[in-house]
């Protein structure tokens, strides 16, 4: 009966959940029901499960509308078939950026329905005309009589009640970016367009009750569904899943040889136990198309690193998929695949992200663009952001938008239209909001990804489906995540540069030399790790220490008790206090021994919350898997959750436990599980960790030109380059004939890259390389001038940053003869003169060239300073009383430091407010901590980017020294010269 239905996924537009649009129709007797999302199906799968657990026979559909946001005709799908071919319409128009034709030529399997503003008197067999309720009247017998058979009753649906029409207006008018008081009627759905029971459906057509009967007739002759029991991923790799595995077999045999040599009858034994599951779950295919993407990127040279649950496979050891040995951790396989568990497995693969793209295009057309798509996500409305969307729709100016957002509780920030867009904003939260791309999620299937979705083709081009994660889980899809980090680009361009720089060839996956090498071991436990993958932020250093951490198994476990669940809810400083006293604590109960002894009773890994649930509360491994799942938002069945959560303390509750020690255990679950590690996961990151040691201590200065070029890491560029000087290099300006693109070295000498040159433009940097490759050094700025195509304004930044100090002349001397040289010319061709025309000279007489005048030049275009440090330019002599290395002697001392902020934490205390940790560099380029609590924080507040002048409080935990700050001042800059 009702066959335009919008959901909440009619973006900006509807104002229904899926679920509570079944739900109403529910409780109004509806029986069939069409969902027709504009211009997309992101909710036909929620849609059909929800009919299915309603009693409604569902009906796919989509309301194509043009740019202009027109109805142009709505597609209802007769069969899965239809819904294909609509899906297969929409994505082409997608991709094409094409309009959607006036009059679609679609046929087979699918109905089209127009409105009635677009009549159509050569209707074809499966074309329709809907009318709505208030066009009834407009109908005219002679006219309609001929084709009362084509006429159907279209009862838009786009709000739950007639309550939810200012809501939609609201969306609206976020959608179109205009003021709610300029709406017009066309750019808003009817008031009247929610749900009615069918006999108020039939009061409205009593004029011409015959398009009730034949709207009943078209949805019932409609219907759709899915499988969510059967895999929908690409069935077999080779000729059949005989042959799958076979060849499944064959290469984790090989690989055992490659990892654990002859003889080893541990890992024999469990690599057949795996494969067996794997055949009985059928996951071989699933298997060998991964090993498949590792393969190619391997023999191109690709670094990757295998990580997630998919490292407690052996099978995945074998293959290469990850470098995490199983056996060694103890990590067990059933936490990637079992047969009680409640969701597909996954891969995680991590490349450079300069490689990631070509993985990618390679997986398209290996697997056909047909039966691959990136997996989308919804955004939401969420936060603040709402409140910066609806200000500006209620006309607010800037500068009280923006106070409002700052200080939303704030009175100022209270009157009669402040507090309507708090009650709006309240109702659009956790609205959908857009459609975007999951971080890494790709599908491989067996039938084309348009049986289940429409696909979206943003910027880079790849299909990408409207639906996202969960979705393709509840339809049975295992998603392999191809994912980018900046650490596997630095390790492989640290491995390139060493081999230029030095001529050693460096095996960077030797993990197991490099997890036994002693100097390794003791930069692990010094926390010298700046510009290390995941190890090099002050909290992480500042851990390593105090767990004086000094194997992989350690750095495995301090990986994930890092992460904010485990910080905040205590367990953190517990876990090492615990570390270093083993004997001064009691376990919680028996089953906390038993299960997690091995860590000190503390929930470190998400298998332990797994464990627990299971051997503490009596939670089956599936239920308690959900549990961990729901508690790190990747589950969305709010009343599966509470009903588990509910059997957990009814559990509890039987077994006799004390109310206080249940309360304990779930407390620790829930701050937990959110944000834990699997310990696979964290014993793939501490590989990458010690690829990253192994290089920082035996090629320090390559490593970080690999981290400066890669760009990404915890720090900004100034930071690494202090780390490189920490090191003993010798730190160089850009510079037109020694310098490169992007950063270099030689021997010591690190050339800054032309990259990092401020509005410097890209072509321009590298025309410069290139011309000197081909045709040599440059002699002269003459001479640049003639062989480079540059204006003027590109040349003086070159000369400001000092890139043509090769010519022995001063920059000012330089800037005279560039004008000279261009004046306000365009820029010149790059084509080079036949005859050289000589270079006017001239004479200038001295010219003075302050150093702090260049500081501040380097501080414009780089960001930072090279030919002094941030100390020099103070106006004070003053650097500090205590240098970091020797804050260990004055525990308990009240000190003065000098200190270049680095970075800043922010944390809410339980009292709601603000205390900051710092992390500063002293005058000899060594780090130290910070603390600064509430009430020092409000009367000595950061003042920004700057050198502190620091009292404070020396103090220490488990050996860490840090300073609680008393007071705080940011210490002024020599004047700019420049400008006096």
């Amino acid at each position: 009966m009702f066959m335009n239905c919008h959901s909440w996924y009619s973006l900006r537009y509807g104002t229904m959940p899926v679920e509570s649009l079944v739900e109403q129709a529910a409780r109004l007797g509806i029986d069939r029901l069409a969902l027709t999302d504009i211009n997309n199906t992101t909710g036909m799968v929620d849609f059909v499960k929800a009919c299915s657990n309603h009693g409604i026979h569902p009906v796919a559909g989509i309301e194509f509308r043009d740019q202009q946001h027109r109805l142009l005709y709505i597609g209802m799908a007769r069969n899965n078939n239809g819904y294909r071919v609509l899906n297969d319409f929409l994505s082409r128009h997608n991709a094409s950026g094409e309009p959607f034709p006036e009059r679609p030529s679609l046929r087979d399997d699918v109905y089209i329905i127009y409105p009635l503003s677009s009549f159509h008197d050569n209707l074809r067999e499966n074309e329709f005309i809907g009318v709505t309720p208030c066009e009834v009247t407009r109908l005219v017998w002679p006219v309609t009589g001929k084709m009362l058979s084509r006429l159907v009753a279209r009862l838009p649906v786009t709000l739950s009640g007639p309550g939810d029409f200012f809501l939609h207006k609201n969306l609206r008018a976020i959608d179109l970016n205009t003021l709610l008081s300029k709406l017009t009627d066309s750019q808003t759905a009817g008031e009247d367009e929610y749900l009615v029971s069918p006999e108020e459906v039939r009061k409205k057509y009593a004029l011409f009750p015959q398009l009730v009967e034949n709207t009943l007739q078209l949805l019932a002759s409609c219907s759709i569904r899915f499988d969510f029991e059967t895999v929908k991923n690409k069935q077999v790799f080779t000729a059949s899943r005989y042959d799958d595995k076979l060849l499944l077999e064959k290469l984790a045999m090989d690989g055992l040889k490659y990892r654990y040599g002859s003889g080893n009858k541990e890992a024999l034994k469990r690599v057949r136990h795996e494969l067996e599951v794997i055949d009985q779950l059928g996951f071989s295919s699933y298997f060998l198309i991964t090993w498949d993407i590792i393969r190619y990127s391997m023999s191109r040279g690709f670094y990757h690193v295998g990580r997630g649950s998919g490292a407690n496979s052996i099978v995945a050891y074998c293959l290469r998929i990850t470098d995490v040995d199983p056996i060694e951790l103890d990590l067990y396989f059933e936490r990637f695949i079992n047969p009680r568990r409640t969701s597909p497995p996954d891969f995680d693969i991590d490349y450079s992200w300069k490689d990631r793209d070509e993985v990618l295009e390679y997986i398209f057309k290996r697997y056909g663009r047909e039966h691959t798509a990136l997996i989308g996500t919804i955004s939401t409305f969420h936060g603040r952001s709402i409140l910066r969307e609806l200000g500006k729709v209620y006309g607010l100016p800037k500068e009280e938008i923006d106070e409002l957002v700052d200080n939303p509780s704030s009175a100022s920030s209270r009157n009669e239209v402040t507090e309507q867009i708090f009650r709006v904003g309240n109702r659009i939260q956790d609205f959908p909001n857009l459609r975007s791309i999951h971080a890494g999620g790709v599908l491989i299937s067996e039938e084309p990804v348009t049986c289940y979705t429409a696909l979206d083709t943003p910027p880079k081009g790849l299909p990408t489906t409207q639906f996202d994660m969960y979705v393709a889980e509840d339809l049975r899809y295992e998603k392999l995540d191809i994912l980018s980090q900046r650490g596997i680009g630095h390790i492989k361009e640290c491995a390139e540069i060493v081999k230029e720089n030095q001529g050693i060839s460096i095996d960077v996956h030797d993990v197991k030399r490099f997890k036994q090498d002693p100097a390794v071991l003791r930069q692990l436990r010094s926390g010298e790790a700046i510009g290390c993958f995941y190890i090099e932020s002050p909290a992480m250093r500042g851990l390593l220490h105090k767990l004086r951490c000094n194997s992989y198994i350690s750095l495995v476990a301090a990986s994930s008790i890092i992460r904010p669940g485990v910080a905040k809810s205590g367990m953190m400083k517990e876990y090492i206090k615990r570390f270093h006293h083993p004997g001064s604590f009691r376990y919680l109960h028996p089953v906390m021994e038993q299960q997690l002894k091995e860590t000190y009773g503390v929930m470190v890994y998400q298998e332990d919350v797994i464990k627990i649930c299971h051997h503490f509360a009596g939670l089956d491994l599936a239920d308690a898997d959900v549990l961990r799942r729901a508690m790190s938002g990747k589950y969305r069945s709010k009343s599966e959750f509470q009903r588990i959560v509910d059997k957990f303390f009814s559990n509890c509750r039987a077994f006799g436990y004390p109310d206080e020690i249940t309360k304990e255990v779930w407390r620790q679950i829930e701050s937990f599980a959110g944000y834990s590690f699997s310990k696979a996961h964290s014993a793939s990151y501490a590989v990458e960790s010690f690829q990253s040691l192994y290089l920082k201590t035996y090629f320090p200065l390559e490593f970080m030109v690999a981290v400066i070029n890669n760009f990404g890491g915890f720090y900004r560029t100034w930071v690494y380059v202090n780390e490189a000087r920490r090191w003993g290099a010798r730190i160089l300006l850009p510079c037109v004939n020694e310098g490169e693109y992007k950063t270099s070295i030689r021997g010591k000498d690190i050339y800054l890259g032309l990259i990092h040159v401020m509005h410097l433009e890209a072509e321009t940097a590298m025309r410069i390389v290139e011309e000197r490759r081909l045709n040599g050094k440059y002699t002269s700025l003459a001479d640049f001038v003639s062989r480079v195509r540059i204006g003027i304004e590109q040349l003086v930044l070159l000369i400001r940053i000092h890139a043509f100090r090769f010519t022995g002349k001063s920059k000012k001397e330089l800037l005279w003869e560039a004008h000279m040289l261009l004046g306000d010319a365009p820029a010149r061709t790059s084509e080079r003169a036949l005859f050289v025309t000589p270079v006017r000279s001239f004479s200038l007489p001295p010219l003075e060239q302050d150093p702090v005048e260049d500081a501040y030049d380097e501080m414009e275009l780089l960001g930072f300073p090279v030919s002094m440090t941030h100390f020099d330019l103070l106006e004070t002599m003053f650097r500090g009383e205590v240098m970091a290395r020797d804050l260990t002697h004055h525990i308990g001392k009240t000190v003065r430091m000098l200190g270049n902020l680095v970075t800043i934490k922010n944390v809410k205390t339980v009292k709601g407010e603000w205390m900051h940790f710092g992390c500063f560099l002293d005058a000899q380029g060594n780090f130290f901590d910070t603390v600064h609590f509430p009430p020092s924080l409000k009367k000595y507040p950061f003042r920004g980017e700057g050198v502190y002048l620091l009292k404070g409080k020396v103090v220490e935990e488990f050996g860490y020294p840090s300073v609680e700050v008393e007071k705080m001042a940011k210490l002024p800059f020599k004047k700019d010269p420049r400008y006096e």
